[in-house]
């Protein structure tokens, strides 16, 4: 676009000038004319049936009256007035209220003129009325620009006290649809528009702001929607393009001995079927010559570490080192314990760096990472520090990878500084296919679908809180197994003080119903101090406490065999995703293990929900669709870092067939012109440019 009209700051917007700007900025985020005019309505309301009076029901959610005011009266006591005023048609009488801006509204209604009225039925001691109704006068009202159907905007209390209710934001977008008449070229290319019969892009602005129609607006609707979730897939797919083909990637070129050692004398046991396919997956990517950015997805205890172990193992072949780099200091520590039975037997080096590593351990590390002695690092965000220097880094295993910002994970991209290194993003969160299309599109995605043989799965029971007691005697029947129990508080960041308290408290009940000298407890918290957490955690890992009374912050990396019994209290306070994690914890040895859902005789449908998936099933991408469902995409954890989901009308749950339409459409047009430089893709190729210039592409690191 040449000086697009539709760059313009918002203030220059007739009716909008600075301090409604302003507002509009701080309250909404809109700053340009573009921005008003992808700011779409959420809902419609019908205006083309006029009632009549004598029809009336409060059940009827709004409704359209023309007549006349016949009196108007201030009513109440002074510092409560309202306006009332009696509005009549041909079939009867009804009061109309006002409640703010009485003076006003008194000054500016006239008696005896037509009106069409606007509004929702109420009843108020008996009596029908409709509270601050919209008016608009017969005489000024040009039919011609009147949609049958009215959009709805949100607003806020800010913006509704300088008229920019939803009303008011429909009058400036008729405004700017007038204004942009001619600038609303078309962006999709030509033959992609007619191939799929879609509404031209002038025409769905008009009818998403103001329908002509419901056949319209649906075609409106779909046109936009398919535009917007096409430049987002265009977007990922061209990143991903650009990375396979302009970026080179080490070699590793041979399966050799530690691999082959490893796989024949130490695997410990067979691997599942997919263990298998996703090895091949990988080890094709690691021979390519291209750089391999891939995000291995599976359930809580499907096995991904073996797999990233046996990753590993072809880095070190090839003669390069490896690290991995976990969230917590105690995921860390885990997978070091895990991996160093390994690499022990295979005579390779491995070390762990934490923030509590100390000084003189960090220099001789530092000193072997250089040398190349050490093989495999294995640390918290201190990988990231500039005085970690590889001798040669060629794999990046990066584990819950959505909790660390892309910019901590850019700065590890770059400790190789001759070619970039493979990359593992792993994640134990299922990630819905609908999500991981446009989250991590441009990632190639390996899937451990299948849990290895004599995992048992988990029970899942929701108790109320009055079948308390019935659940600590449970407890104490498994400890008297030998079996350990966790027991988790929520911790809501916004109000820690409460959660504090709620711990303690429980901590206090549970000292109370499981007594010295027979039951040894556990505390973990997020405001303890690391030490202390680390001492509290340890006693648990040798078994010296049956029970860990903890906020969430157990949530990833303890692996406890002997942990039998999870006790989520309060569990409507959890999303599904972390109850699922949380769950995660116990069912690790081969006894039966049991997750007990605690929550209020009170529930929400969507907490109903979540307790019923939970109970119902064990498979983590059905609760990540359910999830999906109930929260939408934009809460779902690592989306709100992308940059790619800022979604203005398309919904990944109900727009999944307009989804996949758009990926296959943007492949397609990529595989014909990869750099979008003939001439019929001029304006796509503008558009995406123009649109996406503010967001920096991470692509290349996950």
């Amino acid at each position: 676009m040449h000086q697009n009209i539709l760059d313009s700051p918002i203030q220059f917007l007739k009716g909008v000038g600075p301090k409604r700007a302003d507002l509009l900025k701080k309250e909404l985020g809109i700053h340009t004319y573009y921005h008003l005019l992808t700011f779409f309505p959420f809902r419609y309301v019908d205006r083309s049936t006029i009632h009549k009076i004598s029809e009336l029901r409060s059940d009827i959610p709004f409704i359209q009256l023309k007549g006349r005011i016949v009196s108007m009266a201030m009513v109440g006591k002074p510092r409560a007035k309202r306006l009332v005023a009696k509005f009549k048609d041909d079939s009867g009488t009804i009061d109309l209220v006002w409640f703010r801006g009485a003076r006003w509204f008194e000054r500016s209604l006239k008696k005896d003129e037509e009106y069409l009225l606007f509004g929702k039925p109420n009843i108020y001691k008996g009596a029908m009325s409709i509270p601050h109704p919209e008016m608009d006068l017969v005489a000024e009202t040009d039919a011609s620009l009147r949609s049958p159907l009215q959009a709805v905007y949100s607003s806020t209390e800010k913006l509704s006290t300088h008229g920019l209710n939803s009303r008011g934001i429909g009058r400036l977008l008729k405004e700017l649809l007038s204004v942009s008449k001619g600038f609303l070229t078309e962006v999709l290319p030509i033959e992609l528009v007619k191939k799929n019969a879609l509404l031209p892009r002038e025409e769905s602005f008009a009818n998403i702001h103001t329908p002509g129609g419901n056949e319209l607006l649906k075609r409106a609707m779909y046109r936009l929607k398919f535009e917007e979730l096409f430049f987002i897939q265009l977007r990922i797919l061209g990143a991903r393009q650009t990375r396979i083909t302009s970026f080179q990637g080490l070699s590793f070129s041979q399966v050799g001995d530690y691999f082959n050692a490893f796989y024949k004398e130490f695997l410990p046991f067979e691997l599942t079927d997919a263990q298998k396919r996703v090895v091949k997956e990988i080890r094709a990517d690691l021979g390519s010559g291209n750089q391999m950015n891939r995000l291995l997805q599976g359930d809580v205890g499907s096995g991904k570490t073996i797999v990233a172990f046996m990753i590993m193992l072809i880095a070190i072949d090839n003669q390069f080192q490896t690290c991995i780099m976990a969230p917590t200091a105690i995921l860390a520590n885990q997978h070091f314990v895990s991996i160093r039975e390994f690499t022990e037997a295979l005579g390779l080096k491995v070390a762990l760096l934490t923030g509590s590593s100390k000084t003189a351990e960090r220099k001789k590390l530092h000193q072997a990472l250089e040398e190349g002695s050490l093989d495999v690092l294995i640390g918290t965000h201190a990988l990231v520090e500039d005085k970690v220097k590889f001798k040669n880094l060629g794999l990046v295993v990066i584990d819950e990878q959505h909790r660390f910002g892309v910019a901590q994970r850019a700065k590890l991209w770059k400790k190789n500084p001759v070619k970039p290194p493979h990359i593992l993003v792993m994640t134990a969160t299922p990630i819905p296919r609908t999500l991981a299309m446009t989250l991590y599109g441009e990632l190639d995605v390996s899937v451990i679908d299948e849990l290895p043989p004599g995992r048992k799965p988990v029970k899942t029971i929701h108790r109320f809180d009055r079948s308390r007691l019935k659940v600590f005697s449970f407890i104490k029947e498994e400890v008297k197994k030998g079996h350990q129990v966790y027991i988790v508080y929520p911790l809501i960041k916004e109000s820690e003080k409460l959660d504090y308290k709620d711990l303690m408290d429980g901590y206090e009940s549970i000292a109370r119903a499981f007594p010295l000298p027979d039951y040894q407890l556990c505390i973990v918290h997020g405001q303890m101090k690391p030490a202390d957490k680390d001492y509290e955690m340890q006693r648990f890992v040798k078994n010296e406490a049956h029970i860990m009374v903890a906020t969430n912050v157990i949530e990833v990396g303890v692996d406890i065999p002997n942990a039998s019994v999870m006790v989520i209290e309060s569990a409507e306070r959890f999303g599904l995703s972390q109850l699922h994690q949380l769950r995660g914890r116990v069912g690790r040895g081969a006894d039966q293990s049991f997750c007990i859902l605690m929550t209020g005789e009170k529930l929400s449908n969507d907490g109903k929900l979540r307790m019923e998936t939970m109970a119902r099933t064990n498979d983590g991408f059905e609760i990540a669709d359910v999830d999906l469902k109930i929260r939408g995409p934009g809460d779902l954890e690592g989306t709100q870092q992308s940059g790619v989901l800022d979604l203005k009308i398309a919904d990944l749950v109900r727009d999944i067939q307009v989804l996949q339409l758009a990926r296959d459409q943007a492949d397609a047009l990529l595989s014909s012109d990869p750099d979008l430089k003939a001439a019929e893709n001029a304006k796509t190729s503008k558009h995406l440019e123009e649109r996406y210039r503010h967001i920096k592409d991470w692509s290349r690191i996950s």
